[in-house]
């Protein structure tokens, strides 16, 4: 028996029951434990104001350690650039979309066309930071709650549009709310979007040996890049860092963002190399280099 962890919205449950008929499949057999992280348990708080790393990772990693579970599911895009010691990412399986969806309200807006001053619902200071440098027009209110909660409020008339993650909307079925696509020149990606990790202990263990079959090479690679940019970086998951790896044969091509909270300042760096993680070093030096370590620092003494 497999004992896999995951938080408990209806997106994070997906996701494990996912990984979980993938491990029935191999012949194992499973159980899912529900996990609250501090994250979970924040709701009137911006998450970028919260502070600490691995807001909806700490408690499910600690449980991990303590072996009450064997396995960890998350979002990628939840985990630190560091993983605890005693623990391995043992596998990332094939990546969903990672580019984020616009959602509009009852006018249908695009993105381009939204009316002026139009108000957007969202809780990343990373999207918030893109739309602010996209269109000074807008504002910006913090959004938070699952993915259903978030609908809702749009539903009522509280906002033009909200933006998410356009994976969670396609794993949860709900497609069909997706006005456009953004492209990752208006808006870049969190590190490890679209991604899921399946994490053990580094212990060679049947749950990790079995997890291992899951992985997909590409999409490791392409992660890897990610988050070696965020360890350079030295960020967290809630900090205005944005970066998407894509891979044309061996060639690993990386476009990166760090934006200032207000979108006044909007540092990119596009890059190409074999070695991902000398690929994510590259992009992060070259970035601090052009000032994004003045503008993550202005970020934690927020």
């Amino acid at each position: 028996m497999i004992v896999i962890g995951s938080r408990g919205s209806a997106l994070a449950l997906w996701q494990a029951r996912h990984i979980a008929a993938a491990l029935d499949a191999l012949g194992a057999q499973t159980r899912i434990e529900v996990i609250k992280t501090t994250g979970d348990k924040i709701q009137d708080v911006p998450l970028a104001k919260a502070g600490g790393k691995g807001l909806f990772t700490k408690e499910i990693e600690e449980a991990l350690l303590a072996r009450e579970i064997d396995i960890a599911v998350h979002s990628l895009k939840d985990l630190p650039a560091i993983v605890p010691s005693g623990l391995t990412l043992a596998a990332i399986p094939e990546r969903e979309e990672a580019r984020d969806a616009w959602i509009s309200g009852a006018d249908g807006r695009s993105l381009s066309s939204a009316r002026q001053g139009a108000m957007i619902g969202t809780s990343s200071l990373r999207r918030a930071a893109q739309l602010r440098a996209f269109r000074n027009d807008f504002i910006i209110d913090t959004l938070r709650g699952n993915v259903d909660t978030r609908l809702r409020k749009l539903d009522e008339g509280r906002y033009d549009a909200i933006v998410l993650a356009a994976a969670g909307l396609r794993r949860l079925g709900l497609q069909d709310r997706i006005r456009q696509i953004i492209p990752v020149e208006i808006m870049c990606p969190a590190v490890g979007q679209g991604a899921l990790a399946i994490e053990t202990r580094d212990d060679s263990g049947p749950a990790q040996e079995l997890a291992r079959k899951l992985d997909h090479v590409q999409t490791r690679i392409a992660v890897e890049a990610e988050r070696a940019l965020l360890s350079t970086l030295g960020g967290g998951c809630q900090v205005p860092v944005g970066a998407h790896a894509t891979l044309e044969g061996d060639v690993i091509r990386m476009h990166a963002i760090v934006a200032a909270p207000d979108g006044s300042r909007l540092l990119r760096c596009d890059a190409k190399g074999m070695d991902p993680v000398q690929l994510g070093a590259q992009v992060g030096e070259q970035l601090l280099g052009e000032g994004a370590r003045e503008i993550l620092s202005e970020v934690y003494a927020a």
